[in-house]
């Protein structure tokens, strides 16, 4: 996101222009399809009916569409910290340290993200549906403060042990990351 550029709310795809609805409720359910049983092309066609209103498509060209929407337009690239060393080269990091754990999922996490945004905002999340831009709820997200529940629970999700931490400070983190855990809860 830039500030100096207007969100979108239209597109070009193959000389024509498409209005496009990327508010966060809209995204979500697009989402939701995406993590269907669905066929490619099933989930394709529901996504676009969604994000373009039923505006008219070539259904031949759905699937593309629809990849290069949410390429350009939802998809969060993870922020990989890429540490150097004095020279600027990328220091290596090591295999068990890749590990890219997902600290969020914006099903399970309805109820904290809600409240977080309540909390830090003053931000009603259901009167914002139709209204708030995906790009913006992302930036809301990420800025976050630290005493809101969902952040408090992504720290609990990416908490490593430190040889600094007592056994039961330890104990107590890995029975709340069992209760909070996104990899264990099933559908």
């Amino acid at each position: 996101m830039r500030l100096n550029d207007p969100l979108v709310t239209s597109f070009l795809y193959k000389n024509k222009e498409y209005d496009i609805d990327l508010s966060f409720d809209t995204v979500l359910d697009a989402y939701d399809i995406l993590d269907s049983d669905l066929r490619g092309d099933e989930k394709a066609n529901l996504c676009l009916r969604l994000v373009l209103d039923d505006q008219e498509y070539d259904p031949n060209d759905a699937i593309d569409m629809w990849n290069y929407i949410y390429l350009s337009f939802i998809h969060v690239e993870s922020k990989e910290v890429v540490k150097k060393d004095l020279l600027g080269n990328p220091i290596p990091v090591p295999k068990e340290e890749k590990e890219n754990k997902r600290l969020i999922d914006f099903t399970k996490d309805a109820n904290y993200i809600y409240s977080s945004f309540m909390q830090a905002y003053n931000i009603n999340l259901i009167d914002e549906q139709g209204k708030l831009h995906w790009k913006e709820f992302l930036a809301l997200l990420d800025g976050l403060p630290s005493n809101t529940k969902m952040r408090e629970v992504m720290r609990i999700r990416d908490w490593k042990p430190s040889k600094h931490d007592s056994k039961e400070y330890k104990e107590q983190m890995r029975e709340l990351q069992e209760f909070y855990s996104l990899e264990s809860e099933v559908d």
